[in-house]
């Protein structure tokens, strides 16, 4: 691949939530009445339409798509491909829209996340490292205070690998949606509105908050869990200068949770599992029907992570290039080393 260090110098600024000028969707030479003001700034489209409009654009294309869903059948292992089936709808439901926006705005779609470049694959590859070393770091001091056991196996023959594959493609899905629905083009965007750092903290506490809505099982514990993820990943996005980390360990985490050591992820338990495993104590160790996210443990394995990350990955004091040169230098160190 040729060399995109000057494209790279553009492309991470951004995903790294420094605050470029926006490309207006629409420009008037009069004097704007109160209305107008209301949706446009002197850069077009105010940030927070944008995301609006975005998102409305998402959900219209979900809605189309789920309509399919019936043609699936959902007797036996049916069930499995339509909840694949949904996960990719949603998938597609969160970057489709941005690569419109992209094209209305005039910007690359690198510019909100998924860079596309040399080394991003290892970024990938460590945050997958990191998401299973987490978890089982977790699922280890469970075992240690006596609430857990790894049990037996579930599976056998085959079938160890055929739903190995399966549920890593499916949480591969997950982890695109959710990434790029709550750290992608929203927190791009919003950052250019009201910074960074509010950006995640806002789209964090709303990713703990769906969490909590959405997932039957889920506890106020696991929501604020889950909260303190999302703005561990807001961190790590700053710090790398894209999502691709974020997205390898989120896909893992969710994958070893629900596959491999077999525990129920945000209150679901999915069919296939490798364990037959089990948990027995007081529930604020537990985390009891939520899973290991509603576990007090989680909490220390999240702040290790977060102080481990730091100093693997320290961040520099911004330069000429603006707020965001710092992840934009740091992306740009490790990739290049990696290529």
């Amino acid at each position: 691949m040729h060399d995109l260090k000057p494209e790279l110098d553009t492309k991470t600024r951004l995903a790294a939530g420094s605050e470029p000028p926006s490309m207006p969707l629409s420009r008037s030479s009069s004097s704007p009445n109160p209305t107008h003001r209301i949706f446009f700034g002197q850069d077009g489209l105010r940030p927070a339409w944008r995301v609006f409009l975005y998102l409305g654009m998402g959900i219209i294309l979900f809605l189309i798509l789920a309509s399919f869903e019936p043609l699936i059948s959902g007797q036996g292992s049916g069930r499995l491909w339509r909840d694949l089936f949904i996960e990719a709808a949603l998938a597609l439901s969160c970057l489709v829209p941005a690569y419109v926006m992209a094209a209305i705005e005039k910007r690359s779609f690198s510019s909100y996340g998924f860079v596309r470049a040399r080394g991003v694959s290892r970024l990938f590859a460590v945050g997958l490292l990191w998401g299973i070393l987490a978890l089982s770091a977790l699922m280890f001091l469970l075992w240690m205070v006596g609430v857990f056991s790894y049990g037996s196996l579930s599976l056998g023959g085959p079938r160890i690998l055929r739903f190995a594959l399966f549920w890593g493609f499916f949480f591969l899905l997950v982890g695109v949606f959710e990434e790029f629905t709550f750290r992608g083009y929203s927190q791009f965007t919003l950052a250019e509105w009201i910074g960074f750092w509010p950006a995640a903290g806002v789209l964090s506490f709303l990713f703990g908050a769906a969490h909590l809505w959405g997932n039957m099982g889920e506890s106020a514990v696991g929501s604020l869990c889950a909260a303190l993820i999302g703005l561990f990943f807001c961190f790590t996005l700053r710090r790398t200068g894209s999502l691709w980390f974020a997205l390898g360990m989120h896909t893992s985490w969710d994958w070893g949770e629900s596959y491999l050591y077999s525990v129920p992820d945000s209150g679901a338990r999915v069919a296939g599992h490798l364990l037959n495993s089990s948990f027995h104590g007081s529930q604020w160790l537990t985390g009891g029907t939520v899973g290991p996210e509603g576990s007090v443990l989680a909490f220390v394995v999240i702040a290790a992570s977060w102080w481990a990350f730091d100093r693997i990955y320290p961040g520099e004091k911004p330069g000429p290039e603006g707020p965001g040169a710092s992840g934009s230098a740091d992306v740009r160190s490790s990739l290049r080393e990696s290529g």
